[in-house]
């Protein structure tokens, strides 16, 4: 029997790492969909090729590969530069995922497990419920993002204003989880859940 699928989102910063982390330590597969899009643009592919064509050869380090750092930058600020950057990892991201995705479902594994910031952004959600969304306070956010990228109290802010309000993904999710606090308070909310799917008949209803 395939495995079920199940989606990962959350905001910046706000900890998905961690319970997709998590979820591998008690047996999911974990489709990453930041590796894959890091993959898609990786020296030689065709996705790097469509980027520099879209963004100049100054968003290549001198090895020839992406600078991610100075392409973020750039698209964060611009909402039509990171809308044209989309369109282009976006196509190849997803069908790689299913590739991916296809073949976890046949491993054995218990569960698989797509992990995507922008899950909902892309219009994908509805194809992984049910959807997980991990949240904090922006207040975490903030001090994790600027702790984690060196980055301003505004460059941070405007990372997290670049993407769907926190809020508005709880609202779409069908479970969250709050990460705002101890690291094991994050731990049993994962597990409660891990509980429900691995025996619905035993669990509570919901996590949210």
């Amino acid at each position: 029997m395939s495995a079920p699928v199940h989606g990962l989102t959350g905001g910046i910063a706000c900890g998905k790492s961690t319970v997709s982390r998590l979820l591998a330590e008690r047996g999911a597969v974990v489709i990453d969909a930041d590796a894959l899009a890091r993959e898609v643009v990786a020296l030689g592919t065709p996705g790097l090729a469509e980027v520099v064509a879209a963004f100049g050869a100054d968003v290549l380090r001198a090895d020839g590969t992406l600078d991610r750092e100075r392409l973020g930058a750039r698209v964060f600020a611009e909402p039509e530069a990171r809308a044209r950057l989309n369109a282009i990892t976006h196509p190849r991201i997803a069908q790689t995922s299913f590739e991916r995705i296809a073949a976890a479902r046949e491993s054995g594994a218990p569960l698989v497990v797509y992990d995507a910031a922008l899950l909902f952004e892309s219009g994908r959600g509805d194809l992984f419920r049910p959807v997980v969304v991990v949240t904090a306070p922006r207040e975490v956010q903030l001090a994790r993002l600027m702790r984690r990228d060196g980055l301003s109290a505004e460059a941070a802010a405007a990372r997290i204003d670049s993407q769907m309000p926190v809020a508005e993904k709880a609202a779409r999710a069908d479970h969250v989880i709050d990460n705002g606090g101890a690291l094991a308070q994050t731990e049993a909310q994962v597990e409660a859940l891990w509980q429900q799917w691995m025996d619905p008949c035993k669990a509570a209803p919901s996590t949210r």
